[in-house]
């Protein structure tokens, strides 16, 4: 693993990248201090052409969201501060939610402000049952950031979403789960072996099938029909083209597992 400032990141030898949040003494918040970090954090993991990859924390809170000690310190500058912080983060974070392989984020406890934007732009977010998300931005007179009113909008519809961020209360990991805030729920001990086994599955499958449903979900609600269908047609006949869709369609004829290589 590549440590920097509380972060720490790699891609692994079978092709998983993982970031790790790990400053658990000051909540895994985010600052200005640990930002650039982040950033490099995922400029590096895509460069590496992930098949997956997996956000996680140390310690017993995710992402506290932003470090609101350093913004008592920055007083009337405030304003710059966010600045500051998001300029740097922002082009990564979009580089990391645009990804074309699946994110899979392990919420093993509390998330709140920036953290609910970076845990629930995952494509599968697993959480333990100790996690509680709490918005937290109207408690401290601040909006939100880091895409958190987007992704939660997203899971759980613009009306609930508002509510959640206007009201401030924790939600914890069953409420988080009816709402589909969250995708699976797990005891504590069992959280880590469940996302193993999710991406594990996930880096089985073939890339490029992966990579065409996740930009049909993502640009589909934007387009109108008929740029839809042809969206469609463009990512099918690039995927028909690969060997993968060859190895797919032998193996499913043959009754056999297909071995998808990436190609």
């Amino acid at each position: 693993m590549t440590e920097m400032n509380g972060i720490e990141w790699n891609v692994d030898g079978q092709g998983v990248g993982r970031i790790v949040l790990n400053r658990p003494e000051h909540n895994n918040a985010l600052g200005p201090s640990n930002a650039p970090a982040l950033v490099r954090a995922i400029d590096e993991v895509l460069a590496g052409q992930p098949r997956a990859v997996v956000i996680e924390a140390r310690g017993p809170i995710f992402c506290a969201g932003g470090d609101i000690r350093e913004f008592v310190k920055a007083g009337d500058r405030l304003d710059e501060l966010v600045d500051e912080i998001l300029d740097e983060l922002l082009p990564g974070y979009l580089k990391l939610a645009q990804a074309t392989c699946p994110i899979v984020t392990v919420v093993g406890g509390p998330v709140g402000g920036a953290g609910v934007g970076l845990a629930l732009c995952g494509d599968f977010v697993l959480a333990s049952d100790t996690m509680k998300l709490r918005t937290g931005y109207a408690a401290i007179g601040l909006s939100p950031d880091v895409g958190a009113s987007y992704f939660l909008a997203r899971r759980v519809g613009p009306v609930r979403a508002q509510q959640w961020l206007m009201l401030s209360d924790p939600i914890d990991a069953a409420q988080c789960l009816a709402a589909g805030a969250v995708d699976q729920v797990f005891p504590a001990a069992e959280l880590e072996a469940a996302a193993q086994a999710l991406v594990q599955r996930l880096c089985a499958s073939a890339p490029a099938s992966l990579s065409a449903m996740k930009r049909l979900s993502l640009e589909g609600p934007a387009l109108s029909l008929q740029a839809y269908l042809s969206l469609e047609q463009q990512l099918l006949k690039a995927c028909a083209r690969t060997a993968d869709a060859r190895e797919g369609t032998s193996a499913f004829v043959a009754k056999r597992a297909p071995m998808f290589t990436g190609r």
